[in-house]
């Protein structure tokens, strides 16, 4: 299918139109609080998924590059970068929403919000970093270190840390339970996963077509 749909693109259409779908029209627990916005579920936990996956692999393709110096695979290594930015953003942008609706409030300061916005602005200095120098291979060479440090930063700002504050209002987090079978019911697990395999495979396609633009800009 070289000038088709891949099995993964349709796959990632199906399952987002199903977490569509199940999210605006689906029956979800009634319960006190999260009441009928446990249906961001869907959509606020995958970005975040899909976010880690995406910059995990931008990581990747980083160490590669330092093994083997390619432009490819700096190019690569950028824009799957600016994928999983994009997803964090929109991340924090349904976890302020979300928060309005149960909390109160867009922004109350809590440990796990403090920690993800950190992590996006170590993100976003790795594209100014990148705008920094005029010399291709120091660029990409200079990027590469520091897209590994982003990562390497990234997983304990957002799994480890919010767990070690006891103020917490995110679920897991906190001392707080995490989701289960009071508020993620049997019907709301058979959507939450595909979900997050959905948002995932949709972050890939999205790096795939800036990759395919950025190569034929190449000299």
């Amino acid at each position: 299918m070289k000038n088709g749909l891949h099995w993964y693109k349709i796959a990632a259409i199906v399952l987002l139109l199903l977490t569509c779908w199940f999210g605006f029209m689906g029956q979800v627990p009634r319960l006190v609080v999260l009441n009928e916005s446990i249906r961001n579920l869907y959509f606020h936990v995958p970005m975040w998924f899909g976010m880690v996956v995406i910059l995990g692999a931008s990581a990747i393709h980083s160490i590669r590059y330092l093994s083997k110096p390619d432009a490819v695979t700096d190019i690569k290594a950028e824009e799957t970068a600016k994928t999983g930015l994009l997803f964090g953003v929109l991340g924090l942008a349904t976890g302020a929403i979300w928060a309005q609706y149960t909390w109160g409030t867009w922004w109350s300061s809590d440990p796990k919000q403090n920690t993800s916005a950190i992590a996006l602005l170590i993100y976003l200095a790795y594209l100014v970093l990148r705008g920094s120098f005029r010399e291709d291979q120091q660029r990409a060479r200079v990027a590469a270190v520091y897209n590994i440090f982003a990562f390497a930063c990234l997983i304990p700002l957002l799994f480890i840390l919010p767990r070690l504050a006891s103020d917490s209002l995110h679920p897991g987090n906190g001392g707080n339970p995490g989701f289960g079978g009071y508020d993620l019911d049997a019907q709301m697990r058979m959507i939450f996963y595909p979900a997050i395999l959905g948002w995932i495979l949709l972050g890939f396609w999205i790096t795939e077509l800036r990759v395919r633009v950025k190569k034929l800009q190449l000299p």
